[in-house]
């Protein structure tokens, strides 16, 4: 019998998202989603949209909703690069800067990375975390380039940026570029933008999944030095050159100019998250401090799998890594205020027992 796919489809083991259930109602906490919906002036922009003009293709540039970033984040407009969802942009970025070459990642992180990395033809350096789940900051130095996400995930920790600055000078040193993956930006103490302007090989990804509440919408970003971005646009139009779709820029353009609304309900996320994590603290359940959307908890000594399981039998899903170094935790997403009084009792009596 013929063979009809290629060597790299067989040889891919593709990234494993969370559960999306179709025929009950869960309180979702598996995925990271924002609980809360998207500021009104996106509903406004669902309400007005002009239908005929999609008949038209969108804009490939996206250049009103860089514009829009541009504005908030304080970098030029020739920094910003938009794409269908931060992973599709990281896949980007790995294409253009990482692909042949060996990169450093933290053994613990975004599962994506190494499948993109195999993808493209690059190599990992998996290096170890520290006992705490903390990056070994030393550890990544021992390859070039290198990819992190700050936050990390699945823990929520994050690095100072005076660590990411050393790392900047590190990775220019050798020519090479550092990536920064913030698609928890909105809850950490620091952002990597200020690096932005001391150093032209620091690319910073971000989503509008997490704290504008647009994952249905798939749209995410990349800063960085114009070269970089002209890096990105070329792989982009190697594969597709409209990649975020009409609706989506005119909703993720209010979306990002609606600041407040924005840090409104960051707030609220970011105080249910504490809050939780104090009482599951109090009850004796290791979690990690979060910088996130969500908390890392030690549900088992063993593994954490049937205490998923029971979660689920109550009408809660939350995330269960199978890998031996995170079996016995999971990663719970902070939902409503409401869901996380329901999660937080739950989650100490079925881990307490």
């Amino acid at each position: 019998m013929s063979m009809y796919e290629s060597e790299l489809a067989l040889r891919l083991t593709p990234y494993v998202a969370g559960e999306q259930p179709k025929n009950r109602k869960f309180i979702k906490l598996n995925t990271n989603e924002n609980p809360y919906p998207p500021s009104p002036r996106v509903a406004e922009v669902l309400r007005s949209f002009d239908a005929a003009s999609l008949r038209l293709y969108p804009d490939m540039d996206a250049t009103a909703l860089r514009e829009a970033i541009s504005a908030v984040e304080g970098v030029p407009a020739d920094w910003v690069f938009c794409g269908n969802g931060s992973d599709e942009v990281l896949a980007f970025a790995f294409a253009a800067f990482f692909a042949g070459k060996t990169v450093a990642i933290p053994a613990v992180t975004y599962s994506f990375y190494p499948v993109y990395a195999n993808l493209y033809g690059a190599k990992v350096a998996s290096v170890p975390m520290k006992p705490d789940f903390s990056v070994d900051v030393d550890g990544l130095r021992l390859a070039c380039p290198i990819a992190l996400a700050n936050p990390n995930g699945p823990t929520g920790i994050a690095l100072p940026l005076d660590v990411l600055r050393d790392l900047a000078a590190y990775t220019r040193d050798c020519g090479e570029v550092l990536l920064i993956d913030e698609a928890y930006a909105a809850f950490a103490e620091e952002v990597a933008v200020p690096l932005l302007r001391e150093f032209d090989n620091v690319i910073i990804t971000r989503t509008f999944s997490k704290s504008h509440a647009l994952a249905g919408m798939r749209v995410g970003y990349a800063l960085g030095h114009p070269r970089l971005m002209a890096a990105m646009k070329r792989i982009r139009d190697s594969f597709n050159s409209y990649p975020v779709d009409r609706l989506a820029q005119a909703a993720a353009r209010e979306a990002e100019l609606d600041t407040a609304y924005t840090a409104r309900i960051v707030a609220t996320i970011s105080h249910d998250r504490d809050i939780c994590r104090q009482a599951l603290a109090d009850a004796g359940i290791p979690v990690l401090k979060s910088r996130t959307n969500f908390l890392f908890v030690k549900a088992s000594e063993n593994d954490a799998a049937p205490i998923q399981q029971l979660l689920r039998d109550d009408g809660i899903l939350v995330r269960h890594f199978s890998t031996p170094l995170l079996r016995s935790y999971l990663r719970v997403t902070i939902g409503t205020t409401e869901d996380m009084r329901i999660v937080t009792e739950r989650l100490i009596s079925r881990i307490k027992g």
